[in-house]
């Protein structure tokens, strides 16, 4: 069993509740978004930092469990850029993909922290930046087992999202409660996972704390199948 944690940490408000998480939930990888990665830490309790973004005003960043796996490869991604990051650049880099060696399995994963446009962009574009973002983490593992993870601003038409991500070869999973409740309108499901590999058996919303977005844990097992082109 793997379980990651994914917060969008609103401009980094949400800091200081990390240590505290990782503690309670005892994930083996935690994955940030809306992060100051120019301040965040090397370890944060059992988890070091694998990567993070360089340039991003609102960063992202992949921790993990050095006593489960070995680090095999990193990297940052650029996604096609909405107009809202065009003209505000909140963010360069919009996913990290993480390649590790599970010591227990000998088998490998790419776990990625992804946050898509904000909802001033199409749904189209967001659409357009998952497809990009698992064809970087194809690359980046081979056809490994993937798990890609975080904000996806996609509260509406969950379930044609779900039915394309699931014809280029991914599983979509939702988290068992909304996690984004700050806007009237704008209540629903931002937070969750798209997986190729993997059977997920779980994920779970966690309280809020200081950000707006609720924390979500998934818990997955490996599986036969793979990430197709």
């Amino acid at each position: 069993m793997i379980r990651v944690l994914s917060y969008n940490l609103r401009k980094n408000h949400a800091t200081g509740e990390l240590l505290d998480l990782a503690a309670s939930t005892g994930v083996d990888v935690m994955c940030l978004q809306e992060a100051d990665t120019t301040v965040l830490p090397n370890e944060v309790g059992t988890l070091t930092l694998a990567d993070s973004t360089k340039r991003n005003r609102l960063g992202l960043a992949v921790y993990y469990r050095e006593d489960r796996f070995k680090l095999q490869g990193t990297d940052t991604y650029e996604l096609k850029k909405s107009l809202h990051d065009r003209v505000l650049a909140p963010a360069h880099e919009r996913l990290v993909g993480t390649l590790l060696e599970d010591a227990a399995t000998g088998r490998p994963i790419v776990v990625a922290s992804f946050h898509a446009a904000p909802l001033t962009a199409l749904n189209s574009l967001r659409r357009t930046q998952i497809h990009a973002a698992h064809a970087e983490l194809l690359r980046l593992g081979h056809g490994a087992p993937t798990l890609m993870i975080g904000d996806y601003n996609y509260p509406f038409f969950t379930h044609a999202l779900g039915e394309k991500v699931k014809a280029s070869g991914y599983d979509m999973s939702l988290s068992d409660r909304k996690t984004y409740t700050r806007y009237k309108f704008f209540k629903g499901h931002f937070d969750f996972v798209t997986s190729a590999g993997l059977h997920v058996q779980g994920v779970e919303t966690l309280p809020r704390g200081d950000s707006d977005h609720m924390p979500i844990v998934v818990s997955a097992e490996y599986g036969a199948a793979t990430a197709e082109g």
